[in-house]
């Protein structure tokens, strides 16, 4: 039996059987989106910067994620929980596309094995560890998933401390001199080419949370490196890996105007510096990065104004600075979605969105190449303005499964020609979300 077919298989299975497992103890959960769409000058639905202008009618992609979970052992108030997930997506328009599933979850965690703190969790394998995001516009700020072990949930003083060394290894790109063949003269000779290398990308991950400063406000701080292991032959070849370093400090105030806030600051080295600048999580391993520190401030959250009336929000600004090659590249953000809830199951909702980011001019004597990737030019602008009619299993913010219908008009401010003969175009479509 195929590959294919062998994972179509398990799939199926999972999901025939979801509720005699649900009898049996399992737990069943994951996560999907998925829809189809047009746009006017380029057929299919496009998406842009949804990190930075908002997700909602801006997602050309199917996705899935599908998670098996059980406790298998509870004696004495210890307990042994095994947990999996398969995770794949593909190109929403067709029915056949995109890559078989892969394991993104696969862990044991132990639970009262320290006397003394029963609430403190050992655990080892692959794992989405301790993730932070801003849903309306999927930008992971702070995930250092990977394989590895830790322990999590520890007491410590008025908060919470946990540990972990991850492993998550990185393709970076490099160069190399090699001996080419050239069929047409016959003769072999020396040129420059890149070439691919995957590197050890080693996480040490320390947070400590639950630290209260006053009323429904709390801190979690958290300090990563990120240690490269190269092979001897990249030590050997001068792949010129680098430490990277991220300090993070979130603030968190609920019970706000019936929802929450979170105010973000991070600060990076090296390979982490880039990401700042970039929506990435901060996972800081690069072969050849001109970046040298980077920091960003990001406030997000979701408000009830009234009954019938509910926000969320991004605000982002970041500023990666550089040892040589160029000046600061910098990037802010702002993402607005609110919605009106006409009763429990039917809402209209609203996004709105604006990034811009200015790439430093390079410097005198700077050699661009592909694989210095900070190395580039030129100012970008970009909005994004969507509505959508939607019914939702409940009437919170948060409640999926999701329907919507949606139209959305997307503006390049420093391209004419961004969508072929026009700076802006449309998307319309129809999509579903949920969680379970």
């Amino acid at each position: 039996m195929s590959k294919i077919c062998l994972t179509a298989a398990a799939v199926s299975a999972a999901l025939v059987s979801a509720s005699a497992m649900a009898e049996g103890g399992v737990d069943f959960h994951g996560y999907m989106r998925a829809g189809a769409g047009i746009s006017g000058d380029n057929g299919g639905m496009i998406s842009e910067s949804k990190n930075g202008v908002g997700r909602l009618g801006n997602e050309n992609d199917a996705y899935g994620e599908i998670g098996l979970g059980k406790e298998v052992w509870n004696q004495d108030g210890k307990s042994f929980y095994l947990d999996s997930m398969l995770a794949g997506g593909s190109e929403s328009n067709k029915l056949w596309s995109g890559q078989n599933p892969q394991i993104v979850q696969f862990n044991a965690q132990a639970k009262g094995l320290i006397e003394a703190d029963a609430d403190a969790v050992i655990w080892a394998g692959k794992r989405y560890y301790q993730r932070h995001d801003i849903h309306i516009t999927d930008f992971y700020y702070w995930n250092t998933s990977g394989a590895g072990g830790g322990i999590e949930n520890l007491s410590a003083g008025p908060g919470k401390l946990s540990l972990a060394w991850i492993r998550d290894d990185v393709d970076v790109k490099t160069t190399a001199e090699e001996f080419v063949f050239d069929s047409k003269t016959g003769t072999s000779k020396k040129q420059t080419v890149q070439k691919t290398e995957s590197v050890n990308n080693n996480i040490i991950d320390v947070r400590y949370a639950g630290l209260g400063l006053w009323e429904n406000g709390s801190l979690e701080l958290g300090v990563n490196a990120f240690i490269p292991n190269e092979s001897k032959s990249q030590k050997d070849a001068e792949l010129k890996s680098e430490n990277s370093y991220m300090l993070t400090a979130e603030l968190t105030q609920g019970d706000l105007l019936g929802g929450f806030n979170k105010t973000v600051l991070q600060y990076g080295t090296n390979g982490s510096a880039e990401q700042m600048t970039t929506y990435g999580a901060g996972m800081g391993v690069k072969a050849v990065t001109n970046a040298d520190k980077g920091f960003r401030i990001i406030n997000w959250g979701v408000i009830e104004p009234a009954q019938n009336i509910e926000v969320g929000h991004q605000l982002m600004y970041a500023n990666t600075s550089f040892k040589k090659e160029q000046d600061d590249h910098s990037v802010y953000s702002i993402v607005v979605r609110p919605m009106y809830k006409w009763n429990d199951t039917m809402r209209t909702i609203v996004e709105a969105g604006y990034t811009a980011e200015k790439n430093g001019d390079l410097r005198d004597g700077a050699i661009t190449s592909d694989y210095l990737p900070n190395t580039m030019t030129g100012d970008k602008a970009l909005s994004k303005f969507t509505v959508a009619q939607a019914w939702s299993a409940g009437s919170s913010f948060w409640a999926r499964p999701e329907i919507r219908v949606f139209a959305s008009y997307i503006t390049d401010h420093e391209n004419d020609k961004a969508f072929g003969d026009s700076k802006s175009e449309y998307n319309v479509g129809i999509q579903a979300e949920a969680w379970w």
